[in-house]
C-alpha cells in the first residue's frame, strides 16, 4: 500500500493506492492552512479506508513547484512518515501530476500554475510510443510568450486561473485544448507516477530531498539597526 500527498497549491489531495491503482482518495480546499489540516486529514483517510498505518510500504509526494509554504508541509510530513516506518520515499514533479491523467490523448500537454509576478509555471508531457515522456522540463515565463512557441495543437491543464485561460485563447485559438474535464486528484496521479518510478528501482533520500522551487522565496530583509551610542555618564 502507498500513500501519496499533495500540498502544492490550496487544493490539497491525499490518497492510498495499491501497487499505483487507487483504493481512497481525499480532497480538500484550505487557505495556506496546510500545516494543521494535512495531518487530521491523513488521519481521516486511513480510517475511511480501514488501513492501518504501519501497512503503508511507500510514501510518494508532490515535491513542486508550487506553494512555498504548502511544499514544505508536504514534504516535512512524508519525509517523517517514510522515516519512521522505515519505507521508500518518492518525490514527483507537480507539474507532471497535473498532466499525467491526459496522457492518453496522446497530444502534448501543458500543466500550467501560476507563479506571480505576471508569470506562470509550465513543462511539457506526452505520451509518445507508450512511453511517457518530460519534452521539457519546469520553468518560468509569461503567457504571451509561451503561446509565441506554441505551433501545434496542444491540451492546457492544471489549476489555471480564468485571465490566463482568455489569454491562451485570443493567441492560439484552435491550437488550444483546455482541459474542463474533473481530473482525478493530484495525489491519484502521483500514487501512479510514484509506483512506477519505484518498479523502476528508484527512490529519493529523505536527507536530499527538497522542494523544487523556481524562485526563491520572497523574504523582506530586515532594516539595518542604527547602532546606539552608550549613554554617557556625568
Amino acid at each position: 500500500m502507498e500513500l501519496a500527498i499533495d500540498t502544492s497549491s490550496n487544493t490539497v489531495s491525499v490518497a492510498l493506492s495499491n501497487q499505483g491503482r487507487i483504493v481512497a482518495s481525499l480532497t480538500w480546499q484550505t487557505i495556506q492552512n496546510h500545516t494543521v489540516e494535512l495531518l487530521p486529514n491523513l488521519v481521516c483517510l486511513l480510517q475511511q479506508a480501514r488501513v492501518e498505518l504501519s501497512s503503508i510500504e511507500a510514501i510518494v509526494v508532490a515535491k513542486g513547484p508550487g506553494s512555498f509554504n504548502g511544499l514544505r508541509v508536504g514534504i516535512s510530513t512524508a519525509k517523517g512518515l517514510a522515516c519512521t516506518l522505515n519505507v521508500p520515499l518518492l518525490g514527483i514533479n507537480t507539474l507532471e501530476a497535473e498532466a499525467y491523467p491526459f496522457a492518453f490523448t496522446g497530444l502534448p500537454l501543458r500543466p500550467i500554475g501560476k507563479a506571480g509576478r505576471e508569470e506562470i509555471a509550465t513543462a511539457l508531457y506526452q505520451q509518445k510510443d507508450n512511453e511517457w515522456q518530460c519534452l521539457e522540463a519546469e520553468n518560468l515565463t509569461t503567457v504571451k510568450t509561451l503561446c509565441r512557441r506554441i505551433k501545434q495543437k496542444t491540451l492546457f491543464c492544471g489549476e489555471i486561473p480564468a485571465e490566463i485561460i482568455r489569454v491562451i485563447r485570443q493567441n492560439l485559438g484552435r491550437r488550444a485544448i483546455i482541459s474542463q474535464s474533473n481530473s482525478p486528484s493530484r495525489a491519484s496521479s502521483l500514487a501512479t507516477l510514484g509506483w512506477q518510478k519505484l518498479s523502476r528501482g528508484k527512490q529519493d533520500d529523505p536527507v536530499t530531498l527538497q522542494p523544487l522551487y523556481l524562485r526563491p522565496p520572497h523574504i523582506t530583509k530586515p532594516k539595518d539597526k542604527i547602532p546606539q551610542l552608550p549613554s554617557r555618564v556625568e
